[in-house]
């Protein structure tokens, strides 16, 4: 392999470990703006009255309250599962280690748009090179032995 493509590619993996960890730490912070949702349905779920509401009328406080609580939690552990992964994929690519998991969290960052989907897609690009999958395959098997 020519030197300058080995350098080259130890660039641009060096450059997409740096990405990784900006777009997870962005992904984190974004994704824990649905915490208010969590807490706004903790308080209708534990104080269901306490907004006024007449006993005698029907509103179902407390399931409007679960609602939000419970599509909150999952936006709020969707976003915090992913800035984690993204964040082991980053170190693992440092690593040149786990290939298989790399692409996949490339995958799914493909969904976080629009910042995850440049990540990922030139993601794809750098790991789907016969140069960078030899570089994986090398490390692999120096670390066996």
């Amino acid at each position: 392999m020519p030197v300058d493509v080995v350098d080259k590619d130890f660039e641009h993996l060096k450059l997409l470990v740096t990405f990784h960890y900006i777009v997870a730490a962005i992904t984190a912070v974004f994704s824990s703006f649905p915490l208010i949702h969590v807490f706004i349905g903790l308080i209708f779920m534990l104080n269901p009255h306490g907004f006024g509401t007449d006993s005698r009328q029907f509103f179902p406080a407390r399931m409007f309250g679960m609602l939000f609580f419970v599509i909150g939690s999952l936006f709020v552990l969707f976003g915090w599962t992913l800035a984690a992964l993204t964040i082991y994929a980053g170190r693992s690519i440092k690593r040149r280690e786990k290939y298989t998991l790399c692409v996949v969290v490339a995958c799914l960052n493909c969904m976080h748009m629009p910042i995850g989907t440049i990540l990922g897609v030139c993601t794809l690009l750098v790991l789907f090179r016969d140069s960078v999958r030899q570089l994986f395959a090398e490390s692999k098997v120096s670390n066996v032995l």
